[in-house]
């Protein structure tokens, strides 16, 4: 059955892209990428929802934010996507800075959210990785997006991945540096920081929410996982066992199989907190 693909801009010169039908799910990327990250999810879940995917802030098509912009206004850029393409409520994936986003998009706009799934994303870095992080950062403002790319995609991606799809990764460097330099860097800082922004508020999202993460990924580490699910109402946690980062790409069917089951679960009120390791052999 093909599948109707609708794409635009709003009014606010956000570029989006939609596919499938059903319910509105909503994909947001992570930094220095686009939504072009996303097409093993369009593929396999478009059959299930109607899959939003967009630009965030300062990448692909959608405009430069500001010098001062903040979570607040990556989360304001969802609400205004969601509130053209007249959508009330959608369940929302975030995947490593993406899940900052939305994380504040949770708690700014509850009454628009059904579910959240929050992927590869950060929470209460320890000091060394913070310290780790924000030098990085600073390498980037001093030398650019190739700076630390090569040892990004290190950790991004396993061994055999790269060896085994040299054409995707050398994607995915191109991406990263055709970026605006300006708004790849201050998304940049803005993701290095904002581990811990509102976390005294995440106790207040109170939608079903799954914490997922690889087994191996160093930056978005599964002790973290754990800890966010751990202070939320309703929340899940799934650590995907030998998968790194970049699992959306690496591995779109065992990231859309997790989705599926999570999406699809029955609603509680009294969810026991849940920590799975799921193998990767389908």
């Amino acid at each position: 059955m093909t599948m109707t693909k609708q794409t635009g801009t709003t009014a606010a010169g956000t570029a989006w892209t939609m596919c499938g039908e059903g319910e509105a799910l909503v994909l947001i990327h992570g930094v220095g990428l686009d939504q072009s990250i996303w097409g093993g999810q369009c593929e396999g879940l478009q059959r299930h929802y109607s899959v939003i995917t967009y630009d965030m802030l300062g990448h692909g098509r959608s405009p430069l934010q500001s010098a001062d912009a903040t979570l607040e206004d990556y989360a304001e850029q969802l609400f205004e996507l969601l509130q053209h393409l007249n959508i009330s409520k959608a369940h929302v994936v975030g995947f490593s800075m993406g899940g900052l986003v939305a994380r504040v998009f949770a708690l700014r706009y509850p009454q628009k959210l059904a579910r959240l799934v929050i992927l590869g994303s950060v929470f209460n870095r320890s000091d060394e990785v913070r310290n780790a992080i924000l030098a990085r950062t600073e390498e980037v403002a001093r030398d650019g997006a190739n700076a630390n790319l090569q040892t990004a995609l290190e950790r991004w991606f396993s061994p055999e991945y790269r060896a085994a799809s040299p054409g995707q990764i050398e994607r995915i460097r191109e991406l990263v540096l055709c970026n605006d330099p300006i708004g790849y860097l201050r998304a940049y800082r803005l993701f290095a920081g904002g581990d811990n922004y509102l976390a005294d508020e995440v106790h207040k999202i109170a939608c079903p929410t799954l914490v997922m993460t690889g087994e191996l990924d160093p930056g978005s580490t599964p002790t973290m996982a754990t800890e966010l699910a751990s202070k939320l109402p309703d929340g899940r946690c799934l650590i995907l066992q030998g998968q790194r980062h970049m699992m959306p790409m690496e591995s779109p069917q065992l990231v859309n199989e997790a989705l599926l089951a999570f999406l699809k679960s029955p609603a509680s009120n009294s969810k026991p907190h849940i920590n799975l390791v799921k193998e990767t052999s389908l």
